[in-house]
């Protein structure tokens, strides 16, 4: 009984264990980040609750400030690292798993960012909507870099092996259809038409980016299970990161293809139409059966019923050569 009292209680002193409490910066690393976007999650959640989310946007206000100052701690503790220990913070690049998690840096920002539009404007009026803006681009930022460096140290430091593989192979990929799924949400608040264009189009670009390499590691994913079962226990917990491509990309779906009409200027001759969400992901389709045989033949049909016969040749056209002209 006096061990496990000795133990809460020690628990109630994290830092009595290091050597030094500078020892708290030189062992950080992003894997705190995860709070961040857990405690966002849930302060954007409540107000959505059905029923009763009225009366617990409150709550989430305070949990989103709360997050604002676990987020900024957190960047403070790891740019110290970065700046007193430069040399060991760059480890972390050549670790298989820990160097995944660099992705929940965007991602905790990116919770952030939707709070400035959920709880900040009617905190503190529009004026916040620019540095949500800004704040925006620089998540689009990290989460450019996450996805593009993080896979290619993976093809060209890790060590890797598909029995090994767990679900926080996502974490870097998922961060652009996070930061995707942000400007459709933030693309009406702004007042500048252009910038709502630019910002919905970079957020279909950040969508497209992300999300089909995301669905091609839950493939490999799944035959890594179906081969070597399920992942080590110290790991189950990263099972549920699955639901994150699925979900976020089905909400950016959303978000963007409602915003886009809202979005994008009506008059006649803008640089976006309200059709030209659609008209992005239709192209080929509407391309391939604009060329298709089928189609060709359809339109054929149609301009024979309309004027009464097929047009015949051109009187200017020449015919033909007969065969004893060509003798």
């Amino acid at each position: 009984m006096t061990a496990d009292t000795h133990s809460v209680l020690s628990g109630l002193k994290p830092l009595s264990r290091l050597d030094h409490p500078r020892e708290m910066i030189r062992q950080f690393t992003p894997n705190w980040f995860a709070a961040t976007m857990g405690t966002g999650i849930l302060a954007l959640a409540l107000p959505q609750v059905p029923g009763i989310g009225p009366s617990l946007k409150p709550v989430g206000e305070v949990l989103w400030f709360f997050n604002i100052a676990l987020f900024a701690l957190f960047a403070g503790l790891y740019g110290a690292r970065w700046v007193m220990f430069g040399h060991e913070a760059r480890r972390i690049f050549g670790h298989n798993t820990v160097s995944m998690f660099i992705g929940t840096i965007p991602m905790g920002l990116a919770t952030i960012i939707n709070g400035c539009l959920a709880f900040g404007i009617a905190r503190f009026g529009n004026g916040i909507v620019p540095v949500a803006h800004i704040l925006w681009w620089i998540d689009v930022a990290m989460s450019l870099a996450c996805g593009v460096l993080i896979p290619y140290l993976m093809f060209t430091r890790h060590e890797h092996s598909l029995d090994g593989m767990t679900a926080v192979w996502l974490l870097p990929v998922v961060a652009a259809e996070v930061a995707g799924a942000s400007g459709g949400l933030l693309a009406p608040h702004l007042t500048d038409p252009h910038a709502q264009i630019v910002t919905l189009a970079t957020s279909y670009v950040l969508w497209a980016y992300s999300v089909p390499v995301a669905f091609g590691i839950l493939a490999i994913l799944i035959l890594r299970m179906a081969l070597h079962k399920l992942p080590h226990e110290s790991m189950a917990a990263s099972s549920w990161l699955a639901l994150g491509p699925i979900g976020t990309g089905a909400l950016g779906m959303l978000v963007l293809g409602a915003d886009a009409p809202a979005s994008a200027p009506s008059r006649r001759g803008s640089a976006l139409s309200p059709g030209s969400a659609f008209g992005v992901s239709a192209c080929g389709g509407w391309r391939s059966r604009r060329l298709s045989p089928s189609a060709t033949g359809a339109r054929a049909c149609r301009s024979t019923s309309a004027g009464g016969a097929t047009p015949s040749r051109s009187a200017s056209t020449p015919s033909p050569p007969s065969a004893s002209a060509r003798r």
